[in-house]
Formats: C-alpha cells, sequence, structure tokens
C-alpha cells in the first residue's frame, strides 16, 4: 500500500486540491483522502503536480514509424509503447481505408496478441471506414470504398474476437440506416464521417443509433444556415459525441472553442488521428498506401498538399493546447481525453476515471498542464 500526494487530484466526479490517493500492492486505485487525512505508510509525493487518470485516445493510426495498416503485432507493441510518453494508457488501434481481406487479417493480428502487448492497453479496434464517400475521402484511398454491408463487419468482429469496438461510415451510403441499426445494437459504436451527407442523412443514422461524429469539422459537410450538413448535425442533435483535433491545424481554434461551448465537454472527445510519423523526424512517410508529407507540424497528401493526412498529434499536447488557447480548463481539457472518450468508445467500466478498484492508470501533469509520469497498473512507466 502507497498514497500519491499531490497538489490536484482530477477524481471522476469533482476536482480536489492536496490530499493523498492510495495505490494498492496489487495496481489499482484505493480512497481518496483529504489534506488534513494525512495517512500512514509510504507516500509518493509529487508536490505541486497534479494527478489525473491517464489519457484515451480512440483515434490514432500510428506512431513511432509503425501503422496499423501493417498488420504487424510487433508494431503494435511499439506504438503502445510510444503512447506512455503522450500519457496515454488505453487507446483503439485505428485502421485506414483498405480491402476486405487485409482488415479482417489485421483485426485477428491484434485479437491474438492483445494479452501480449505492453505497453497502452488496447481497449479495441477502431475501423475508419471503409464505407465512405470519395467527395470527402480525406486520406483515404477511394478504391476500397462500398456501401455498408453487415455480413461483411460480422465477419470483421468475428477475426477480431469481439475487440471491434467502433466504426465510422458515410450517411448517404445505401444501406447506412440499416446497418447503423444492426450493427449498434450489438453494443460497437457507429461513428459518422468522411461524408457529404445532408443534416436528414446524418439524423436519420443518429435516430438508428450512431453515437459518434469522426473528427468533426473535418471531411464532413460544413453548417451553412440554410443546409446545416454534417456539421450541423454534430453540433445540434443531443447525446452525440464529437470527436476533435486539437492540434491547431486541423481546426482552428476559435472554432473548436464554438463546439465544446455548444457541446460542453462531456460530448467532445479529444483524438489525435495521429499516423505513422507521429514522433519522428519530417519527411516522407505512408498512411496506408498513401504516401504523405511530413514537415511544419503537419502530415499532407503527397499528391494533394491541401488535404492533411491524419496529424502528429500528442494526446498530451492536445489537451495542452486547449488550455493554452484559452478554450478550457485544466479540468475540461482532462475530461475531453479521459472520461469523454471511454463513455463515447463503450469502456468506461474500465477506464477513464480515477475511481476505487479500477486499474491504477494515471499520469501526472505539472501547472502548465506539461507531462510529467505515466503510470499503468501502479507502475511508473514513463518519467519526462
Amino acid at each position: 500500500m502507497k498514497y500519491l500526494h499531490a497538489a490536484k487530484f482530477f477524481l471522476h466526479n469533482t476536482t480536489e486540491n492536496g490530499g493523498y490517493l492510495e495505490i494498492t500492492d496489487d495496481g489499482k486505485f484505493g480512497h481518496y483522502l483529504s489534506e488534513s487525512q494525512q495517512p500512514t505508510g509510504e507516500i509518493l509525493d509529487y508536490g505541486h503536480d497534479w494527478i489525473a487518470p491517464g489519457l484515451i485516445d480512440t483515434h490514432i493510426h500510428g506512431l513511432l514509424g509503425h501503422d496499423v495498416m501493417d498488420n504487424d503485432a510487433a508494431g503494435i507493441d511499439a506504438m503502445a509503447q510510444g503512447l506512455l510518453k503522450c500519457g496515454v494508457t488505453s487507446w483503439l488501434p485505428t485502421t485506414v481505408t483498405g480491402s476486405k481481406e487485409q482488415l479482417r487479417d489485421i483485426c485477428a493480428t491484434i485479437a491474438q496478441n492483445q494479452s501480449q502487448f505492453t505497453g497502452a492497453k488496447v481497449a479495441g479496434i477502431n475501423f475508419e471506414g471503409p464505407f465512405f464517400t470519395p467527395e470527402h475521402k480525406g486520406a483515404q484511398n477511394p478504391k476500397y470504398f462500398g456501401d455498408p454491408d453487415v455480413d461483411t463487419f460480422n465477419e470483421w468482429q468475428e477475426a477480431a474476437q469481439g475487440l471491434l469496438r467502433q466504426i465510422t461510415i458515410a450517411p448517404e451510403r445505401d444501406g447506412a440506416v440499416e446497418f447503423t441499426q444492426k450493427v449498434s445494437a450489438t453494443g460497437v459504436v457507429v461513428c459518422l464521417g468522411h461524408s457529404s451527407a445532408t443534416f436528414e442523412q446524418a439524423k436519420a443514422c443518429v435516430e438508428a443509433g450512431a453515437t459518434t461524429f469522426t473528427h468533426t469539422f473535418n471531411a464532413m459537410s460544413p453548417l451553412n444556415h440554410r443546409a446545416p450538413g454534417m456539421v450541423g448535425a454534430a453540433m445540434s442533435l443531443t447525446g452525440v459525441n464529437d470527436e476533435l483535433i486539437c492540434d491547431g491545424h486541423h481546426v482552428n481554434p476559435y472554432a473548436a472553442r464554438i463546439l465544446i461551448n455548444v457541446k460542453s465537454p462531456e460530448h467532445i472527445v479529444l483524438v489525435t488521428d495521429c499516423m505513422s510519423a507521429g514522433m519522428m523526424p519530417d519527411g516522407d512517410y505512408m498512411l496506408g498506401e498513401l504516401p504523405v508529407v511530413v514537415g511544419n507540424g503537419t502530415a499532407r497528401l503527397k499528391d494533394e498538399t491541401h488535404n492533411l493526412a491524419g496529424s502528429i498529434l500528442k494526446l498530451n499536447d492536445a489537451i495542452k493546447n486547449l488550455v493554452d488557447w484559452n478554450i478550457a480548463t485544466p479540468e475540461q481539457a482532462v475530461k475531453m481525453a479521459t472520461s469523454t472518450p471511454a463513455q463515447s468508445a463503450g469502456i468506461a467500466n474500465h477506464a477513464g476515471a480515477i475511481l476505487p478498484g479500477r486499474a491504477a492508470d494515471f499520469i501526472v501533469l505539472d501547472p502548465q498542464m506539461n507531462l510529467q509520469a505515466t503510470y499503468l497498473d501502479g507502475v511508473s512507466r514513463y518519467q519526462a
């Protein structure tokens, strides 16, 4: 039994100044004690620093030169270890559009090796595609696009041994509503994105069970005062969650502020959409089968340099950016990278909060929101 002492604790339902947080011998959170209840026993003193739940990245394609599409278990493990340096303790390896067979093989590889990964915990698989619209293809290969097909999804899920947690579709594709209804009924999160859909088409999928909009504003029909589009649906429909990439390139900080103010931090999911060049030098990379140039803080398609190709964002930088841009408090920023993504991805029963009995996955931040340490199951795995 040991205790953390720190200047601030971002607990599940409140933020406390000072105090002590119990970490049990088997790597679980115990109870929080106030400053006046100093316990006896080993105390790990973090002084002026803050303790927050481990961050959760539900939409990430690559890191450290590795890509989920490489279908390489060692590469997934290298990503998982690298994510600890970003404050991420749980994540969803995310595909891009590929052939049906390639995506099935990736599901099988991750499922068969899940217990062997040694870094941030693989909490499921995220499929970004392939049921998209060419007009808003983004950095996706349109040769694999098609209409949503439940039988194909079930094949992927069987290969994934149930690990497939979410999938993004374009609401205007034939069969989108029926697909949404059937897949969401199994507990899988259906997201909407890479789409030219009208507001009405997006709303029909939400009413059928879709719950999240994929990287809101990016690769979707914009908000117009007579045609609200996908962005209007993401902003106005209640109960849905909106992914947001806060690297300063994908979304203007003022547009991010508008979305956060409209939806509240309870419904904003900070994601990185990071590709293989994350934590790597500038240069030439691949995203799936597409060549990408990385420089000046962005990743762009080599042949269409106006098109962003994922990001090189780290999730710990995203929460710092929100505070530095004065569009969120530290408490709100942490929520958008912990409890909201956990709830959005359907993993809130075991991740995203400091609660007694939960795995002690947490991070240490300084008052400027810089990452100082990452702990997994109560064990220090990264120190800045």
